[in-house]
């Protein structure tokens, strides 16, 4: 009974910025951690960023520095903030939560369906 959605992504020039979103709703009995992961046609899925429940954040080389990562723990969403977006940028980006849905329930991840991000002038 968890759902994960994405949000916010779309066309934009090569320089401009974009921001993400990611809403887990439903039952969550306790979030770990969740993250964002980007695949571009004829490239292996990467991971872009991650944010734990404590705060801990893992973003990867070819984006630090542009993005950002951040996280609303009472609605259980975390946004990217994408900034000096470039033409390498474009993909199909995908949220993944990790959260035990309820007490007696282990661990799983969620993932939403994906939302396209292309940069192109």
């Amino acid at each position: 009974q968890v759902h994960v959605a994405e949000s916010g992504g779309g066309l934009v020039q090569p320089g401009g910025s974009l921001r993400l979103s990611c809403a887990a709703s439903g039952t969550v009995f306790r979030f770990y951690a969740m993250g964002w992961y980007r695949q571009a046609p004829g490239k292996e899925r990467e991971l872009v960023a991650a944010i734990t429940d404590g705060g801990s954040t893992n973003y990867a080389d070819s984006v630090k520095g542009r993005f950002t990562i951040s996280r609303d723990n009472a609605q259980n969403t975390v946004y990217l903030q994408m900034n000096s977006l470039k033409p390498e940028d474009t993909a199909l980006y995908y949220c993944n939560a990790v959260i035990r849905s309820t007490y007696y329930r282990p661990t799983n991840d969620y993932w939403g369906q994906g939302t396209q991000v292309t940069v192109s002038s």
